[in-house]
């Protein structure tokens, strides 16, 4: 009961705890919550230390439930472990090792250390799908890739080119996919798309669930010769939250134009093709964890191709398109290929379409005594 109250207590940081992880803590005295928390990147203290200070009671001898491992180093604050064997804490459920190097283990270690009975484990899989991309980054050097696609029956993205008219977005999943999608937004520190879709769909990519945000939901757009129209959506208006890769050979005029509007512009040493390594290595370093990939054919297929994609989200709807219509991935696999390399696959309805998800790479691999889920 305890452990699951402070799992729900993590998963309400959702957009708010970024680029730390999302944790959540209870403290207990005689089966009764004495305090909780959780952490906020903008107020600093980590979920134990909210706890602590939120304690009804002198918290000696209570137990305390954590959905990650108490930090043991010292960061942007002190250690928890120290500030748990500090409170005089009796007693530590952690439900998951944490990932990052500095810690992995050394936390449960410490309070051990400290004569606290420490058990690692429960609702281990509930505490690590919260901060799959925390973990991914922390151990990979690069954001947590989601691939989200709306598709037909029998696997194709959209109709051919030839029969659609102009920057007219086509919907293939129904209201509630949609809705869903904006969820997945939300959850994401960054949304990338390529100008191929924004020709296409003319699209706004933004985050529209209403929710708080602790930083706007980044915009990424990768058009290697900045053809992207002045006019489009996305640029009305900018508000610091729009970054365009582009090629070494790109225009200056449409740089210029482009950042006139509050675009900002980053140009690779790639004359053509640009080099996705090279853009999510970008922003990671601009401390961006988690990355939704809402593309087309072409940088579908070349994300797939380059093993960049961590989390597939498939959608089908029942129209059905046929063999002239636009692949999921160009020179990639078929979705429904795709669907056999996945890990922990669920499939569920969701209104009138299907959702099929599951993961291509485990977060938590690196992590010790961290089994596939």
């Amino acid at each position: 009961m305890h452990m699951r109250r402070a799992l729900a207590l993590a998963e309400a940081t959702v957009a708010l705890a970024s680029p730390n992880p999302r944790v959540g803590c209870v403290l207990t005295r005689d089966g009764q919550s004495i305090g909780e928390g959780e952490h906020l990147y903008d107020r600093l203290d980590h979920a134990e230390i909210a706890a602590l200070k939120r304690c009804a009671v002198d918290p000696r001898g209570a137990t305390a439930y954590v959905t990650l491992e108490p930090c043991s180093h010292h960061g942007r604050t002190p250690p928890c472990a120290d500030a748990l064997v500090s409170a005089g804490i009796a007693r530590c459920f952690i439900a998951t090792l944490d990932p990052n190097p500095q810690v992995a283990g050394r936390g449960a270690a410490k309070l051990r250390a400290a004569g606290i009975e420490v058990e690692v484990g429960l609702y281990e899989a509930e505490a690590r799908a919260l901060n799959d991309a925390f973990a991914w980054s922390i151990t990979r050097g690069r954001p947590f890739v989601t691939l989200k696609s709306a598709l037909s029956v029998d696997g194709r993205l959209a109709p051919p080119v030839a029969t659609r008219l102009p920057n007219q977005p086509f919907w293939l999943s129904g209201p509630e996919a949609r809705s869903e999608v904006q969820a997945l937004r939300h959850g994401s520190d960054a949304i990338l798309t390529g100008i191929g879709t924004v020709l296409a769909d003319d699209p706004m990519l933004t985050d529209r669930t209403g929710l708080v945000r602790r930083r706007p939901l980044l915009r990424i757009v990768l058009d290697s010769r900045l053809r992207i129209p002045l006019d489009a959506k996305m640029l009305h208006p900018v508000e610091d939250d729009l970054w365009i890769f582009c090629a070494h050979g790109a225009p200056v005029e449409a740089q210029l134009q482009l950042e006139a509007l509050g675009a900002r512009i980053t140009r690779m040493e790639s004359a053509g093709t640009l080099d996705l390594d090279a853009v999510l290595a970008h922003l990671h370093q601009a401390k961006v964890l988690s990355v939704l990939l809402e593309a087309g054919s072409q940088l579908n297929g070349a994300f797939l191709r380059g093993d960049l994609v961590d989390r597939v989200v498939l959608y089908y709807a029942e129209t059905e398109l046929g063999r002239d219509s636009i692949p999921f991935a160009a020179a990639g696999p078929s979705p429904f290929a795709l669907e056999q390399a996945l890990l922990g696959v669920e499939k569920s309805a969701i209104g009138p379409d299907i959702r099929v998800s599951g993961l291509l790479h485990d977060p938590w691999a690196a992590t010790p005594e961290a089994p596939l889920r």
